[in-house]
């Protein structure tokens, strides 16, 4: 019988896993609760307060704000959440620069505005900032020269979101984002050579459906670097709203015992109002079934 590549990866990896969860590598938790966030922009209201109670409506324990301009709104972020159960999940990039440039000076400039930002996310009590290493464009830089200049970077700002309470989150991309960081396990591998618990990592759904060939071994693979997660269809909107299951990758976030935000990055086709309540107890359906 003849296999591809991808599929030989694919029941390599999966007898892998197996083989691991027998031998107790994967620690199983059947109590571990999906903890939904959303990005702010995504859901509607004419302020942030607005926005929160709408929120703590529907379901939501978790806001995820985007970094331009944080540390000029922690007060707003604190008045807003005050006497709700909504806290501050991860907060999305928002910094300058390119932390792996071939310009040293757009190096720099990644490294200061990540620390001036994270003082600002730890601040709201914030699971940390999330940092993409390089977009197509950003660096001229191979992989082999990239990554241990990434690693030395990191563990400069890790040091810096350890002392505010919080942690620099990397985020794997698709091919048609970046060339450099696709795939969550290659994140996790970065964090163990940094070794700091300032630096951790995240998965996307979205990213995860074009590199990865299974959403469970993908987030086994992260294991105890995973400290975020988007939410996201096939074609970037809500979760239900296509053929998109989150089955999978939820019963790898349970075996890992994940007990961190899952949050919405994503558009929506209809009226936000009608569909994200929708799309929340859609979630909740495939969590139950994971």
């Amino acid at each position: 019988m003849s296999i591809d590549r991808r599929g030989f990866i694919k029941s390599a990896g999966l007898a892998g896993l197996a083989i691991g969860a027998a031998a107790g590598q994967v620690r199983g938790q059947e109590d571990v609760v999906l903890k939904l966030s959303s990005q702010e922009g995504r859901i509607p209201g004419e302020s942030l307060r607005e926005k929160v109670q709408r929120m703590a409506e529907w379901g939501f324990v978790g806001i995820e704000p985007h970094g331009g301009g944080l540390s000029n709104r922690v007060e707003e972020y604190q008045q807003a959440l005050e006497g709700t159960p909504v806290s501050v999940s991860a907060v999305c990039a928002g910094y300058e620069g390119c932390i792996i440039s071939h310009d040293e000076a757009e190096r720099q400039k990644a490294i200061d505005t990540i620390k001036t930002l994270l003082d600002a996310v730890g601040a709201i009590g914030s699971t940390g900032l999330i940092v993409v290493p390089a977009f197509h464009g950003q660096t001229e830089l191979s992989s082999q020269e990239a990554r241990p200049i990434l690693i030395d970077n990191l563990r400069e700002v890790g040091e810096h979101a350890a002392s505010v309470g919080t942690c620099v989150l990397l985020e794997p991309l698709n091919r048609g984002e970046c060339y450099f960081l696709r795939q969550l396990a290659d994140a996790a591998a970065i964090c163990r050579d940094v070794d700091s618990e300032g630096v951790r990592m995240m998965g996307d759904f979205y990213h995860m459906g074009i590199e990865e060939t299974s959403d469970r071994g993908a987030f086994i693979s992260a294991g105890e670097y995973l400290r975020h997660v988007h939410l996201a269809s096939r074609r970037r909107v809500l979760p239900g709203q296509d053929e998109r299951s989150f089955v999978d990758g939820f019963r790898g976030l349970k075996e890992i015992g994940f007990t961190e935000y899952c949050s919405l990055e994503c558009g929506c086709d209809g009226d936000p109002m009608e569909e994200i309540p929708k799309s929340v107890a859609f979630l909740n359906q495939q969590w139950a079934e994971a």
